[in-house]
């Protein structure tokens, strides 16, 4: 290869070409012709098909052999490919007598994780894992960055960075020596590869290049770890009842697929907190354990009322669970479940509870469930409990449900054609006591939905159909159906339900839509009241007459029923689509008929009404063939329901959506008009012959901004019954959403008064990812109940129409780094006391919460979190 101590060179074309092996270059044996008319792909795609992974590949512009100082040189462009690892440079040399491999110029090694390591200059042994880089730099697959002026690698598993510096931020564009957000700088760095771990030491953690915080020693998992033991970010709390406290979370990952976190809690006042949680995931899924409890040292520091508070319970404690298993590709198994020594629990020590709900009531949701899924059927097996944690809820009112059972199936007969659809449902509901509403009496606002009355008694509140005034002997108010609901009967009720309909869709020559269907639905029903027991939560409250026997107005005197009923039904669809293209869109009109003929419904008021209290009469239920939202009631009567849709959208994509219309009574008994024992359907805008007219209307001028308008009007005087409005735009980096609710008086459903309501929100993206959100919720009615009067006595709120219901203001900085912001939020409750019977008002209960929370990606987050009632 090379004569008289002169070099040789060998230039192969064209470039990529496989010029050498690195064990036939150290040997000096000449390359195959085929192997140099092989692309490098193909070289690479024949070496892992035949498994010789520990060969390496070399692809250069030109090769250099020096027999005199025994050394190997690739020039130009070079790629070494070797284990999966490849080494670029402009300059890679092979020394073989020291077995090192020199690379100079644009340095780049590539791991098999896909982490790239540059340098000015690699000094390496042949394999890669041991040598020196200047002026490192290492980027992982997820975007962090390692830095030092030189390193030194051992074993291809540890990497030692002098004077290092740890960043997931990226370089300035602009200025890339400028010092980024956020970066640790240590002495010495240390990565282990096998440990999946980096050590600081001498560490310093700096913002914009100014240092903020020094620890001598503290290491890390790497970015390509999602768990690793250590300790977490610390958790500090500050609340007057728990006194001053810090928690430290210690994680322990025991293996790949489960881990403990324990986290031993000091708080100054009430003592040591303890909180374990066990994670474990399996081949078809994954469960959680969580048990945590303290023996309190100042019970004290608690409400003594067992509705308002946990009263002297000195132990307080709560396990948790959490399970989903996929036991095939279409059958799936959990649980939720949380259990805690008390209600209050949860908010006094700031555990938030795995299977909490807060979409509208804050309670426990605990279940166990089966659920399969299949291309045209699904069903769905659970069991229910759920745990009230509001002050006004009582335990004793909320209902089991063991078990609840949903199926559908869609078919497509052969003979018939169309689809016939079979649903079923069941469920087994106990409850230990009644829950009743007053309906208000003209003139007496008490019991208005949204003013809590609390008892100083022994058990705590409750809102009976029935109260004694001060001053007076005899009882006010009776439990009349009409005047008094029953949310929720006292005893067991089980419910089987069953419907099957078919409809087919004919298109006639013109384009017309005819769809006939029929249906039958069938359900058959076991009762079991409970009638003799006494269960007023306040005994002060006597012989009022508050207790499960006032079921028997409702539902009579006899506790053990088996009730059947069925409703067949038959009717037809009529819409007629019309379309006209124009210069400026596309326009459809749509004229829409529905006739349903059914004989009257059965049973109504005689069996309990757990799943179908909401009722609301829009352009989403207009057209349903029972607008019940649940089992338990079923739309009976003939009825017609009509209506036009029209929308227009434009080639520059503005859009305009309108639907109007309106239902009527052709025959029979009105579902909606008669009382059952939540009044449903009174004051729903379908108790009429004639329903109210309901509208709705969409626009969107442009693709970020959009109004949503829906409405009900009286069917007798355009009187505005309901009205809910929203809007939503971004104009460049500003973000507005507003929303709008009102709600006229329905007295027969416990609300006197009109609700009224507006949210707005609005997020501002400022420069640099900096970031502002503001909103409020204004309570437009509350100052309604400054006219209303309790048994004869004022209550004076005084408040305005545009009161303040909740505050929220947050200040953040979000890039792919770092995650920062500051909340604040504030809301206001008026509640209303009953002392032995005498009210006392207590108005404007203010709550502030305060919360901070940053973000160091793959290095660590902090929280906290305060707040104040008054």
């Amino acid at each position: 290869m090379a004569a008289g101590g002169q070099n040789r060179r060998v230039w192969l074309t064209p470039r990529y070409r496989v010029l050498a092996s690195a064990i036939l270059a150290v040997l000096g044996v000449a390359l195959p012709t085929a192997l140099a008319a092989q692309t490098l792909n193909d070289r690479f795609a024949q070496r892992q098909q035949t498994g010789q992974k520990s060969r390496m590949v070399v692809d250069a512009r030109e090769v250099v052999y020096d027999r005199d100082k025994d050394r190997v040189s690739a020039v130009g462009d070079v790629q070494v490919y070797y284990q999966g690892k490849v080494l670029e440079a402009d300059r890679v040399t092979y020394d073989r007598k020291t077995k090192r491999v020199y690379a100079e110029g644009n340095a780049k090694l590539t791991e098999t994780d896909g982490t790239k390591t540059y340098g000015s200059r690699f000094d390496l042994t042949d394999d890669f894992k041991d040598g020196f880089i200047d002026s490192l730099r290492v980027e992982t697959p997820k975007n962090t960055r390692l830095a030092a002026p030189r390193a030194e690698r051992t074993g291809g598993e540890q990497t030692v960075l002098e004077r290092g510096t740890f960043t997931a931020c990226e370089p300035c564009k602009e200025d890339p020596s400028k010092p980024p957000l956020w970066q640790v700088k240590g002495a010495r760095i240390i990565h282990n590869n096998s440990e999946r771990r980096i050590y600081y030491e001498n560490a310093t953690l700096e913002f914009w290049g100014y240092p903020v915080g020094w620890l001598p020693f503290f290491s890390a998992p790497d970015p390509t770890v999602n768990n690793a033991s250590g300790i977490l970010a610390p958790r500090i709390i500050n609340k007057s009842n728990l006194g001053k406290g810090i928690g430290i979370p210690l994680f322990w990952s025991i293996a790949p697929n489960y881990d403990v976190t324990f986290t031993p809690t000091y708080l100054s006042r009430q003592g040591f907190f303890a909180d374990l949680l066990w994670r474990h995931r399996l081949e078809n899924g994954s469960y959680n354990l969580r048990i945590n409890g303290i023996s309190q040292k100042d019970p004290k520091a608690f409400s003594p009322l067992p509705y308002l508070g946990a009263g002297d319970r000195t132990f307080r404690g709560s396990v948790e669970s959490r399970g989903k298993f996929y036991l095939n590709e279409k059958w799936t198994f959990g649980w939720d479940g949380a259990w805690a020594t008390d209600k209050h629990y949860f908010t006094d020590y700031k555990t938030k509870p795995i299977s909490l709900s807060t979409l509208f009531y804050t309670e426990i949701i605990n279940q166990v469930y089966l659920r399969g899924q299949g291309e045209r059927s699904w069903l769905d097996l659970t069991a229910y409990q759920f745990t009230g944690l509001n002050a006004v809820d009582w335990q004793r009112q909320i209902e089991k449900v063991a078990p609840s059972f949903d199926f559908d199936r869609r078919f497509t007969p052969g003979l018939l054609g169309g689809e016939l659809r079979v649903t079923a449902n069941g469920a087994a509901i106990q409850r230990d006591a009644a829950v009743f509403q007053p309906v208000p009496l003209a003139g007496n606002r008490l019991y208005s939905p949204g003013m809590v009355q609390y008892s100083t008694g022994a058990s705590g509140l409750y809102m009976p159909c029935r109260y004694i005034p001060v001053g007076s002997v005899l009882p006010v108010g009776s439990y009349t159906p009409g005047s008094c609901l029953l949310r929720g009967f006292a005893g067991e009720y089980t419910r089987a339900s069953i419907d099957v309909g078919w409809r087919r869709k004919f298109i006639d020559p013109i384009g017309q839509e005819w769809t006939p269907f029929v249906g039958l639905r069938a359900d058959a029903a076991w009762l079991n009241l409970n009638l003799s027991r006494f269960n007023a939560p306040d005994p002060t409250l006597g012989p009022v007459g508050y207790g499960n026997g006032n079921q028997a107005a409702f539902l009579g005197a006899n506790s053990d029923n088996f009730l059947f009923r069925a409703m067949p039904m038959v009717g037809l669809e009529y819409r007629y689509p019309l379309f006209a293209m124009t210069n400026w869109g596309i326009h459809h009109f749509e004229p829409i008929g529905q006739v349903i003929l059914r004989p009257n419904e059965t049973r109504i008021g005689k069996l309990p009404n757990e799943d179908a209290q909401s009722l609301i009469f829009d352009e989403n239920s207009i057209f349903s063939l029972n607008k019940f939202s649940g089992f338990d009631r079923v739309e009976g009567g003939s009825r017609l329901n009509y209506g036009a849709r029209y929308s227009f959208r434009s080639n520059n994509d503005v859009f305009v959506g309108l639907l109007f219309g309106q239902s009527i009574q052709l025959g029979g008994r009105n579902s909606f008009a008669a009382y059952d024992l939540a009044n449903t359907g009174r004051n729903s805008g379908l108790e009429t012959r004639r329903s109210d007219y309901i509208a709705a209307a969409t626009i969107q001028p442009f693709t970020s901004t959009s109004f949503t308008v829906r409405a009900r009007f009286d069917e007798r005087n355009f009187a505005l019954q309901r009205l809910d409005a929203q809007a939503t735009t971004t104009i460049g980096k500003v973000s507005l959403l507003a929303l709008y609710s009102r709600i006229a008086p329905q007295p027969e459903l416990g609300y006197p008064l009109r609700r009224e309501g507006l949210f707005v929100n609005s997020v501002v993206q400022l420069p640099r990812n900096f970031y502002v959100s503001a909103g409020a919720m204004y309570d437009l009615d509350r100052y309604l109940t400054d006219r209303a009067t309790t048994l004869g006595t004022p209550i004076a709120y005084k408040n305005t129409p545009w009161r303040l219901a909740t505050t929220v203001l947050s200040l953040g900085y979000r890039d792919e780094c770092t995650d920062f912001s500051l909340s604040y939020s504030r809301s206001v409750n008026d509640l209303i006391y009953a002392n032995n019977n005498a009210l006392v008002t207590v108005a404007n209960r203010k709550t502030s919460t305060y919360m901070m929370r940053l973000v160091l990606k793959d290095l660590g987050e902090v929280q906290y979190s305060q707040r104040n009632t008054r």
